[in-house]
């Protein structure tokens, strides 16, 4: 689901220039400025966040006919989406400059595809993200959740128990993904895991390149996935050369194949571990959606069970969480029905799943337990650290 926070952008087309001209209304954020035609994207160290930017407008530039004029633009920049804090600041920015860029041009993009485009256009950035995040910020419906779903990007509304609410909470461990490799191991971990589960199965590994892919070609359920995984992968690391040999393949082409540029010094992949969790998870993503369309008794209670088990398989199994996190999901355990991080993971937020009655209890929880003594030190506004939600509407243009 959306949050009510969001990313807000002044937009004005300059049709006599072919500059683009950033501007942020926090001055910690320097302003920039650049031909619209003629910038790089700095994949290296930790991004600024007009690189986010460009992300977003190379992905709308990429999309026009080559005798398309170039058009300049201004544009402010202002929201309270928290930065760094797994709640999809960076897919916001990178999407709200696509659709900024796309209005300039005055292109009418359906958000299916507006989404996808902006999925591939982060990955200019240096990480190898999904789509999951782009989807919600242009497809998100006012009132409810949605299920989302791949080749072809489609949703379905989920709608919640009306007495839920939602309560994020930040650890105040920030990390910015593109400046390490752990987010991106994870996702080479799973693809190597899908290509080996492939190989073994008779499958054209190098056509393969997600756990889902597997599961298609088989037609298999995903409980059906979850024992070919027991059965097909042992418990310790691979090495890349086990790897490459029962690929039947160089540690070269492995690497150029399967890996990216800031995880081809990784050595150790836990294959099973993480194919695991993502089929488990996805079981877990489908009971969810079960309950809340069946209504079911005591549903709040059994949807907080899902996502306790979907945190301690994310600690387990995916290892994406982070100390702190761990601590939080343990303090909340007894004043909600359930919590687990959310976004990329090794910091930022969890969420919890509680009725509006306990909100209170659980903030001040909170504030006495885990932030008392962070927070002396912090200068967040307390809004930015812990706050209550409800699912909220996608992107839209407002014009004057």
């Amino acid at each position: 689901m959306a949050l009510k926070q969001d990313i807000v952008l002044a937009v004005s087309a300059i049709q006599t220039e072919k500059k683009l001209f950033l501007f942020n209304v926090d001055a910690k954020y320097p302003s920039f400025e650049c031909d619209i035609e003629n910038f790089e994207i700095n994949v290296n160290g930790s991004p600024t966040w007009y690189q986010y930017f460009l992300c977003g407008v190379k992905g709308i530039l990429e999309t026009l006919p080559t005798e398309t004029p170039p058009r300049g633009a201004q544009i402010v920049v202002d929201g309270n989406v928290p930065q760094s804090a797994g709640l999809s600041s960076s897919s916001a920015l990178v999407s709200a400059a696509a659709l900024a860029i796309a209005a300039v041009y005055d292109l009418k993009i359906p958000k299916e595809k507006l989404a996808n485009l902006c999925a591939a256009s982060e990955r200019y950035i240096g990480t190898q993200g999904g789509g999951m995040d782009q989807a919600i910020a242009f497809l998100a419906s006012e009132g409810c959740a949605k299920y989302i779903e791949f080749c072809p990007l489609r949703t379905t509304d989920i709608m919640l128990p009306r007495e839920a609410v939602f309560v994020i909470a930040h650890s105040l461990v920030e990390l910015n993904k593109a400046a390490t490799s752990d987010f991106n191991c994870r996702v080479v971990e799973c693809r190597l895991a899908a290509q080996l589960l492939g190989k073994i199965q008779g499958l054209t590994w190098r056509e393969v390149r997600t756990l889902g892919d597997v599961q298609k070609q088989l037609e298999l359920t995903l409980s059906d996935m979850v024992t070919l995984v027991k059965n097909s992968f042992h418990e310790h690391p691979y090495s890349k050369e086990e790897i490459a040999q029962t690929l039947g393949v160089t540690i070269d082409d492995l690497v150029d194949n399967s890996l990216t540029l800031n995880t081809s010094h990784v050595n150790d992949f836990k294959l099973r571990h993480r194919a695991l969790h993502v089929y488990e998870e996805a079981i877990r993503v489908q009971k969810f959606c079960d309950i809340c369309n069946n209504k079911d008794k005591d549903s709040l209670v059994k949807l907080g069970q899902l996502m306790s088990e979907s945190h301690e398989s994310l600690k387990n199994l995916y290892e994406c969480s982070h100390p702190k996190l761990n601590k939080l999901v343990n303090l909340v355990k007894d004043v909600c029905f359930g919590a687990r991080l959310t976004g990329a993971g090794w910091g930022g937020c969890v969420v919890a799943l509680l009725t509006s009655e306990n909100v209170q209890k659980f903030m001040d929880l909170l504030k006495n337990e885990y932030y008392k003594d962070l927070l002396r030190n912090n200068a967040k506004p307390w809004d930015e650290v812990i706050f209550a939600t409800s699912p909220h509407s996608g992107a839209t243009i407002y014009k004057d």
